[in-house]
């Protein structure tokens, strides 16, 4: 866990409550603190607990994670960039080399679908403008799995009927 950064927190604090036009009584009536404790925290003598920020958070109506990252609590967050996804993907031996594919490009639909850039799937190959495989093989017959994890060829009839010829 990060060291807290009291001062920064402090000053963060200050002015988010100048900005929602309360004074220091206000604030800490609000949050349910003493006026003398919040007066500490701005001032950057005392470290308040998460519990304490949540609720000065929730009387300045900002995020509870904001006030997390300024008292270093959180680390701020990026953007995703889907580099730990991939990783995992490709490093996952309960996978063979055709599911570590399909699961990329599914991912990586998704993200492009949610304005996410695709730099590593470009940079891996993938092609993003196809949709995922729908039960291909490769060779064009349809395939299910059996539950023992062997794919069979898919004899069922037109109307779902696995007894039809």
């Amino acid at each position: 866990m990060a060291s807290l950064n009291v001062g920064n927190l402090g000053e963060f604090l200050r002015e988010q409550r100048r900005n929602a036009q309360l004074s220091l009584r206000q604030l800490a009536d609000a949050a349910g603190v003493s006026n003398p404790y919040l007066s500490q925290i701005e001032r950057g003598l005392r470290k308040p607990s998460a519990e304490i920020l949540q609720q000065l958070a929730k009387a300045l109506r900002i995020s509870a994670e904001t006030l997390y990252v300024q008292a270093g609590i959180l680390d701020e967050r990026r953007e995703p960039d889907g580099l730990e996804v991939h990783s995992a993907i490709l490093t996952d031996p309960a996978l063979n080399e055709k599911q570590k594919q399909v699961l990329l490009q599914i991912y990586e639909s998704f993200r492009k679908e949610n304005g996410y850039s695709s730099d590593i799937a470009r940079a891996e190959g993938l092609d993003l403008d196809r949709t995922a495989p729908d039960g291909e093989d490769g060779d064009g017959d349809e395939r299910r799995q059996d539950g023992t994890g062997e794919s069979k060829k898919d004899t069922r009839g037109a109307d779902g009927d696995p007894h039809a010829t």
